[in-house]
């Protein structure tokens, strides 16, 4: 069974950081590429950041462009978000996704999170003074 567990969130002051983490059991994620995406209170979900599975070719959503760096450690089957400089518009809950689909990142990241094959329950970021 596929499954993704997220981690890493909580409370944290603006201009604050946090790194998430994103596991992966039952599958290698190695083969696959990895969305992050986020959904604040009575916000639609986007897409925060996609990395692919193949050449590294990572995207992101130009609202954390320069402030968020996304990460894979195969050896660990674990995706990272570094989360620089966050803001009290960072607030949401943070998901993870995982797809095998030879898309580009830019085509992934425009996906849904359900689209996706695999995707965590989610781990709350709260930026707040």
């Amino acid at each position: 069974q596929l499954q993704l567990v997220e981690s890493g969130g909580g409370l944290v002051q603006p201009g604050g950081s946090l790194r998430l983490s994103c596991a992966a059991s039952g599958f290698t994620l190695d083969s696959y590429a990895i969305g992050w995406f986020r959904q604040a209170p009575g916000k639609e979900r986007e897409a925060v950041s996609c990395i692919s599975s193949s050449d590294g070719t990572i995207y992101y959503a130009n609202s954390v462009k320069g402030r968020f760096t996304i990460s894979r450690d195969n050896a660990k089957n674990t995706v990272y978000l570094q989360m620089n400089s966050l803001k009290p518009e960072d607030t949401a809950i943070y998901y993870c996704a995982a797809d095998r689909s030879p898309f580009t990142v830019q085509a992934m990241c425009a996906m849904t999170l359900f689209d996706f094959d695999s995707w965590g329950q989610g781990t709350q970021v709260t930026v707040s003074s």
